[in-house]
């Protein structure tokens, strides 16, 4: 599990492999990751959009944009926490994956909440 924590607002990320859902003869990997942000801080923030960069064992980078998380803009009040799980396909067995969400206070200021790296490892068993 990777943390990372940004002017209160903290992202605890855990990736799994997906076998049933993985061809690696195919070069398809599947992987799932678990996202839990919580509000550590005094204010509330809200998560507006996503970036992220997902990156295989050859160093080829995607950056994805979008609205929210899995289609909700959660809204954090201190103490509060959202979690979610999404997923993502790999051409390789390894890679990594980091990015920010972009947090919104009442007071209409807006900061990036940093996702950590973390890694894509595909167990995989070759005959």
């Amino acid at each position: 599990m990777s943390e990372a924590l940004t002017k209160g607002i903290r992202v605890a990320t855990q990736s799994f492999y997906v076998p049933e859902q993985s061809k690696p003869a195919d070069r398809h990997f599947f992987f799932a990751y678990r996202i839990r942000i919580s509000n550590e801080g005094d204010e509330p923030a809200q998560l507006i959009n996503r970036h992220w960069i997902i990156t295989d064992r050859l160093g080829r980078a995607e950056e994805v944009r979008g609205e929210g998380v899995v289609g909700k803009q959660p809204r954090l009040e201190p103490g509060e926490h959202f979690e979610y799980t999404s997923a993502c396909p790999l051409a390789t067995p390894t890679g990594t994956m980091r990015g920010t969400y972009s947090m919104l206070r009442d007071d209409g200021t807006e900061f990036e909440a940093r996702i950590p790296d973390f890694d894509l490892i595909a167990k995989v068993i070759l005959n």
